[in-house]
């Protein structure tokens, strides 16, 4: 499947060039360029922008040190980031405005709705992207141009139904019915625990009703441990709704819940733990050669999404320079083929912030993850 996607997406490339002489297109990998060009999108406003930021603050980073040590042969590389609101209709909006500015290849975008948007259209262009964060299985399956640095949604859930039937017997769970992040790890943690043949209590919130959790804390506060496939916003809400009504439950999570320390009292007593590719206080020296740089540069520690961001842009940078590009007006659809050639090549491996890494031809990201617990 994935080979003939790319033969059906390299015709439709020489179609559309044919287009692009007619008027319209990607106007800018000329022999007057004279930088390779990254681009994406993400949130940089509204709700979710806290992860957009991070990720474009981790990019830009990335690109400053490449840039600093030489670039590619002596070529440095220049990064956009637009605004896509997380909605589909601004990624596609994005994209175009990127692809006509001349974009030759991707960080995609940053959350799984967009992404999705943004990657149908760069199948057409065959433009290569590597998402920081869009950990929807939909964003990469039977497309030959996509990857991505972070886990997908049903690792997360397969992986957190190991580990707590592992150390729990009365297990609870809580999801956004309208969130794809959440109701994906939810239904591959489901399939899971039917597998291992275990029973778990269930409770459910959606986008119209994510407030008040006091019925759902209710419902599950003599389980021994609940499991948060959600994001930090509404876990910290729901640890204190918990917490009120004096459950002592373990408190268990996904990616999704970095940054919910910031959101913490001593009010939640429960023991917090989740699933993550970075540990910002781990001792390893790239790891910490990372944080110190991000912390110096911004002010602040960062979180997974900017560690995500620095990562992508740094895999984009080695794969380039493994395969031996050395040509600054390369167009993105023969990019793409090179890097996909050379991220999927066994010998192939990259050692970041959030881990040492690989990919197949699937374009699924394979490292180990870890557990942290929340201090």
């Amino acid at each position: 499947m994935k080979t003939f996607k790319k033969i059906a997406a390299l015709a439709l490339t020489a179609v559309l060039s044919l287009g692009t002489l007619a008027g319209c297109g990607q106007a800018s990998y000329t022999s007057g360029n004279t930088e390779y060009f990254i681009g994406g999108t993400g949130p940089l406003t509204g709700d979710t922008s806290s992860y957009g930021i991070s990720v474009k603050n981790g990019a830009e980073l990335a690109i400053e040190e490449i840039n600093a040590a030489g670039g590619l042969n002596g070529t440095t590389f220049k990064f956009d980031m637009k605004d896509d609101k997380s909605t589909a209709a601004d990624a596609a909006t994005g994209y175009d405005a990127l692809w006509e500015a001349g974009m030759q290849i991707s960080i995609g975008s940053v959350t799984s709705g967009s992404c999705e948007s943004f990657a149908t259209k760069s199948v057409e262009d065959n433009l290569f992207f590597i998402t920081p964060s869009a950990s929807a299985a939909n964003v990469i399956e039977n497309r030959n141009n996509a990857f991505r640095v972070c886990f997908g949604d049903p690792d997360q859930g397969i992986l957190a139904a190991e580990q707590l039937t592992a150390q729990y017997t009365n297990i609870g769970a809580i999801y956004d019915t309208s969130d794809a992040y959440s109701s994906g790890i939810f239904d591959a943690f489901k399939a899971k625990m039917a597998e291992l043949n275990v029973e778990f209590k269930t409770q459910s919130f959606d986008a119209e009703n994510k407030k008040d959790f006091s019925t759902q804390a209710e419902a599950l506060k003599d389980c021994d441990v609940i499991f948060l496939p959600i994001y930090y916003t509404e876990a910290s809400l729901i640890a204190k709704a918990v917490a009120a009504k004096g459950c002592t439950a373990a408190l268990f999570g996904c990616d999704g819940l970095d940054g919910l320390a910031d959101l913490l009292d001593g009010t939640v007593p429960n023991t917090i733990t989740y699933i993550t590719p970075f540990d910002v206080n781990s001792t390893d020296p790239i790891v910490s050669a990372f944080v110190a740089a991000y912390t110096e540069k911004y002010g602040v520690a960062p979180d997974q999404f900017a560690a995500d961001g620095y990562d992508a842009v740094k895999v984009i940078y080695e794969a380039m320079k493994k395969a031996g590009v050395n040509d600054v007006t390369i167009d993105p659809s023969a990019l793409c083929d090179t890097v996909v050639a050379t991220i999927t090549d066994p010998s192939f491996t990259f050692s970041g912030a959030t881990g040492t890494m690989s990919w197949d031809v699937s374009g699924a990201c394979i490292k180990i993850p870890q557990i942290v617990v929340l201090q």
